[in-house]
């Protein structure tokens, strides 16, 4: 991963500033300067009444409560974002007049962002034939920078070029590159090869690794492996297990695909000449995100990673996508539009933003994203890895790429930079990124046509449901079984042991792949939401968070912990395909690999377990009658199966089941019937202890459902601390334990991880 620096708030314009002139001074007594200044009193003084008379007016018929409402008001309707109309036909052309190189012309840059003096990768990549550095420069880049075979461009000389974007860019970050690749392309490039001066090409050969040439018949007639679409709703993959290395994700992929392991069944094999977008790997350090980096090494140890070589490259089919970055990418002419990066979001998401939104309007275009073998090297120099500087990253990107994927053009224009702007527009609608990367977007199109970049045509594209999915015979499987490289970074040399754990991973996974987990989390979410969802996103389908309170920028849902269970429709609704559902309160700790033998069929739920079966705090006898009442009605209006479930095992009279409810699974075959029941309910407030057992009493007799959770740890009565006696590897579940930190977070991690090893390496 490349620490790069955090984005400056000042307007990127460099002020010069002059050393002010003087007039000579005079020695002035006050009577004296009154005298002369007897106008300039007058109109102060004026001034001053008018000020103070307009602040008694409004402070006299102006209540404090009025002025709190105005302010509230303000804020709880934020502005809704414009979308700049562009004439791209009146704008006008940009010619470099001002920089030393206006004469210069190269087909092949490498643009990389420089902040300190030349390092010993960047004089090495000077030298590579054929190909012209761009060095940018920022507010932290020495005033004497300086290497021999490299253009740079200082500040100063970044705005006197001209460009729209360089109003909307930061001093002192990498994001200035966006002035870089359109210097590059007003000087003739056809590729750029984004780039890290911390990199070194490995052979030191750049045409040796990418595919350069690709208009003619050799790079057309080539076929190349591509991901298959026939896994159901896998909107992104992770490229490194392609290259040998499955425990190793990259920066920008969803947290919830890290728990996705397994290679590929089979690929399919798409003609080359396309891939206008061209990602390489990177040995040594590979670009992974702070999760990743501050948890999966030993100490100080520096990372040492491989991958395999000999692996073929591998493209992304239309409809699925592939983190991409800042640092080893080539782009082609007809992707130079995809260059841009965005100024809204943190540095650490920007590149990784870019890449998945270039992506998705490559396929406008017809193009597609490949992935290459090793080709660069780059040390690890044990630097701490911020990661609330990422946290942007990690809360949205899994929903930014179920967005683009499901984005549909609106525009009824036929020309690209139309539908660029558009979705920039949408992207800041859906808070991706705000309204400045449209205002940054709008002026990114005035400066590639005033540089005389030609927008490539627009082709069909097929997305929709019938036709996502690719018909593919026999004949056409191509396979490929990546190889398992030493995974050290594990903290382990790689052996069986490693080998069991993983495999327990992915038994885990393809067990519970398809079951949802509904989580109410009641402590500290915003602190905790993040955590939960790795930790079970490994396992599940996905990890579905509600708490009191919503929360976007974390993907929390808002629902009552009393009344939960009416949430519950609404989200399966969401998912067609899936074999169940569980749901969990974060109070009750959840030991996935003790369900592994439970039926997966039946219905689970602590109905044997007597502690969970406890009255419900503050509620009185009163309230328990008008409960009964309410459970007599919902029962009298059940379907016949319903109600014969019920009444052959249910409580007669006025009496209720009562069940704590923290934890239970409902298979498939009993969604419906779940479903049904909770529209039974309706408005009425049953209390969701006495409603889930109705529920379940109603849906199958008890002697049928499973009985692992009746194994569970239970306890009552517990301090508000947790008790480190009390958690069990071996029981399915535990209740009560309290995580309301990161602190708490890591203590239970240590304590599942007797279960699942693996966890000590993903935390």
């Amino acid at each position: 991963m490349m620490v790069q620096d955090q984005s400056s708030t000042r307007p990127s314009k460099p002020q010069i500033l002059k050393q002010k002139q003087f007039s000579e001074t005079k020695n002035l007594d006050f009577s004296t300067w009154a005298s002369e200044n007897s106008v300039k009193i007058l109109i102060i003084s004026l001034l001053t009444i008018t000020v103070a008379a307009l602040f008694y007016f409004h402070t006299s018929f102006t209540t404090p409560t009025a002025l709190f409402c105005s302010k509230r008001s303000h804020h709880s309707q934020p502005r809704k974002p414009e979308l700049p109309k562009l004439d791209l036909d009146s704008v006008q052309p940009i010619v470099d007049k001002a920089s030393p190189y206006s004469s210069f012309h190269s087909e092949q840059w490498v643009v990389v962002s420089v902040s300190d003096y030349p390092s010993i990768s960047l004089q090495s990549l000077v030298r590579i034939k054929g190909w012209q550095v761009l060095a940018i420069g920022t507010s932290k880049t020495p005033k004497d920078w300086n290497l021999k075979g490299a253009i740079y461009l200082s500040l100063e000389q970044q705005a006197d070029l001209g460009f729209r974007v360089v109003d909307h860019l930061p001093y002192d970050s990498y994001l200035r590159k966006s002035v870089g690749y359109l210097f590059a392309i007003q000087h003739g490039a056809k590729r750029i090869f984004d780039f890290d001066d911390r990199g070194e090409v490995i052979g030191g050969e750049i045409g040796k690794h990418f595919d350069l040439e690709l208009d003619g018949m050799k790079g057309k007639e080539e076929k190349i492996l591509q991901y298959s679409l026939e896994i159901v709703n896998r909107s992104v993959v992770n490229p490194y297990i392609h290259f040998g290395q499955r425990s190793v994700w990259p920066r920008g992929l969803p947290l919830e695909n890290v728990g996705v392991v397994n290679h590929e069944e089979f690929y399919r094999e798409v003609s080359g000449g396309k891939q206008y977008i061209q990602q390489g790997i990177s040995n040594g350090l590979p670009d992974v995100d702070a999760v990743f980096y501050s948890t999966r090494k030993r100490g100080s140890e520096a990372f040492d990673i491989r991958f395999d070589e000999r692996a073929p490259k591998v493209a992304l089919p239309q409809g699925l996508m592939v983190p991409i970055n800042s640092f080893n990418t080539m782009f082609h002419y007809n992707a130079f539009w995809g260059l841009m990066l965005p100024v809204s979001v943190s540095t650490m998401a920007s590149d990784v933003l870019r890449g998945y939104w270039a992506q998705r309007l490559l396929w406008e275009i017809g193009g597609f994203v490949a992935v290459y073998p090793p080709t660069v090297h780059r040390n690890d120099k044990v630097e701490g890895y911020p990661f609330s500087e990422e946290r942007d990253l990690h809360v949205n990107v899994g929903r930014l790429v179920r967005y683009l994927v499901s984005w549909r053009s609106r525009s009824q224009s036929q020309k690209l930079f139309d539908k660029i702007l558009q979705l920039s527009y949408s992207m800041a609608l859906e808070g991706f990124w705000s309204e400045n990367d449209v205002k940054f977007t709008a002026a990114w199109l005035q400066d590639l046509i005033a540089i005389g970049y030609q927008q490539p045509r627009l082709t069909a594209i097929k997305l929709d449901g019938q036709t996502r999915k690719a018909n593919i015979g026999p004949g056409d499987r191509k396979e490929f079984v990546p190889q398992k490289l030493p995974s050290v970074h594990l903290g382990v040399e790689e052996s069986g042991v490693v080998n069991y754990e993983i495999g327990n991973l992915i038994r885990w996974r393809k067990r519970f792949g398809k079951v949802v987990l509904i989580m109410f989390v009641s402590s500290s979410v915003q602190q905790t939401a993040l955590e939960w969802r790795l930790l079970y996103g490994r396992v599940f389908k996905t990890v579905v968070i509600l708490s009191t309170q919503a929360d976007a920028d974390l993907a929390v849902e808002q629902g009552e912990l009393d009344q939960i269970y009416k949430y519950i429709p609404g989200i399966l609704e969401r998912f067609n395909d899936t074999e169940g559902f569980l749901y969990l309160q974060d109070n009750t700790i959840l030991n996935y690999w003790n369900l592994m033998q439970a039926d997966t069929s039946r219905l689970w739920i602590t109905n044997k377990v007597p502690l969970s079966r406890t009255s419900i705090d503050g509620k009185d006898a009163s309230w328990f009658s008008q409960q009964a009442d309410l459970v007599k009605k919902v029962v009298s209006t059940m379907p016949v199966h319903l109600q014969v479930n019920y009444k052959e095992s249910g409580p007669s009279g006025q009496n209720i089941a009562l069940c704590g409810s923290e934890v239970f699974y409902v298979p498939r075959r009993f969604t419906q019937d779940f479903i049904d029941l909770v529209d039974l309910v309706g408005d009425l407030q049953i209390h969701h202890k006495i409603a889930v057992p109705m529920f379940f009493m109603a849906m199958d007799v008890p002697r049928n459902f499973d009985p692992l959770l009746n194994r569970m740890i239970y306890k009552t009565g517990m301090p508000s601390t947790n008790s480190l006696n009390m958690y069990s590897a071996q029981a399915p579940a535990v209740n009560p334990w309290i995580v309301s930190t990161e602190s708490d977070f890591v203590k239970l991690i240590r304590l599942m991880a007797e279960g699942d090893p693996l966890l000590m390496e993903l935390f």
